[in-house]
């Protein structure tokens, strides 16, 4: 092999190379580039110890069960999936039903929609977003209803992430993050004109804590719609299969307990709301949410080796490899808990805070 057919043929595998690991989008859209990948607000030389220390909490179960642990909990969780959320899924870090005809995006976006429709608000309304990640629903509801969202997510590093995106989306004037918990907001009593919560409070260690703030914040007579994860009527605790589908998911994405799809409004009802609908949105006559994540199995093993490789190159942190194993079996869990049909993330609540008397 002659000296220019060597340059060539090294050429294109660099030329290759960078491609695949710089340039490559994941398996629906880039959030950010796999080179840029962090561990959120956590140093990288700190990030497979905090790996470790949110793995500790789930060897010591009581802890989890304690109100002021979880916070910490789930901050941690968030540090280190938020990178890799939006490079392999997207800037909304839920599911939606499959559409026949339409992309993920475009089903998710429809998801999303739905949820404000659902609250009847006007152009210049003020609604809440408890629970706003890096604010995709946030951006797709206050384009298309022009009310301003307020959004809060605990992590510091998401409120980072979601303002950016906000600017650059051009939708800043309408969309405001706030760094904050969700059981003890930052607002005065009747701020909002409506709320939402997109698979959000399941992070809540007590439903009736994250219900009670919300119901506080909203204004007498407005509505407040939430996707709620739970365990449906299939699920038998008595099987353990189904125990094992579980808890992989409670495990892999920072749940202090998934809640029984019979104990939701009765929560709501207690801490003051009145029931307007209750529907599980994963039902039929709408498609496999879960078909989103067995698409996406050549995908994960593609971005795993990506992963890898920059880890061992040293740049993305050393604990990101662990941290995108632990999502891929998680998405197993998620599957099998869909096609069971034990668990679904959509049960909607729709809900409304009573007239002033």
């Amino acid at each position: 092999m002659d000296s220019l057919t060597l340059f060539c043929t090294g050429s294109l595998l660099a030329g290759g190379l960078f491609w695949f690991i710089c340039i490559l989008g994941s398996a629906e859209q880039k959030g950010k580039r796999a080179v840029n990948l962090s561990g959120g607000s956590i140093s990288k030389d700190n990030v497979q110890d905090k790996y470790d220390q949110y793995w500790s909490f789930f060897r010591r179960p009581k802890e989890i069960e304690t109100a002021e642990k979880v916070p910490d909990f789930v901050d941690t969780f968030y540090n280190l999936v938020t990178d890799i959320y939006e490079w392999g899924w997207g800037q909304s870090f839920h599911f939606s039903p499959s559409i026949p005809g339409k992309s993920h995006h475009q089903a998710t976006r429809l998801h999303e929609e739905m949820a404000v429709d659902l609250l009847n608000v006007k152009p210049g309304s003020k609604i809440l977003d408890a629970g706003c990640g890096v604010g995709g629903p946030m951006r797709a509801i206050a384009a298309h209803s022009g009310a301003n969202v307020v959004g809060i997510t605990i992590n510091e590093y998401q409120v980072g992430r979601a303002r950016a995106h906000n600017k650059k989306a051009g939708l800043d004037a309408l969309c405001e993050v706030v760094c904050g918990n969700f059981l003890q907001m930052p607002f005065g009593d009747n701020t909002f004109d409506g709320a939402y919560s997109i698979e959000a409070t399941c992070h809540a260690p007590k439903l009736e804590d994250v219900y009670g703030e919300i119901y506080r914040v909203m204004k007498p007579g407005s509505l407040y719609v939430s996707y709620e994860w739970v365990t449906t009527e299939l699920y038998d605790e008595n099987n353990p299969e189904h125990v094992e589908a579980i808890q992989g998911i409670e495990r892999g994405d920072a749940l202090p307990g998934l809640r029984s799809y019979r104990d939701i409004a009765d929560v709501a009802k207690r801490v003051g709301f009145e029931v307007v609908m209750e529907k599980d949105l994963a039902k039929p006559p709408a498609n496999p949410w879960w078909t989103r994540l067995k698409m996406g199995r050549i995908a994960y093993w593609r971005n795993h080796i990506v992963v890898t490789v920059l880890a061992w190159l040293g740049i993305a942190p050393k604990g990101v490899v662990d941290v995108h194993e632990m999502l891929f079996v998680t998405a197993d869990h998620l599957s099998k808990g869909g096609e069971t049909g034990i668990f679904t993330p959509m049960h909607m609540i729709l809900c409304r805070k009573p007239e002033a008397n």
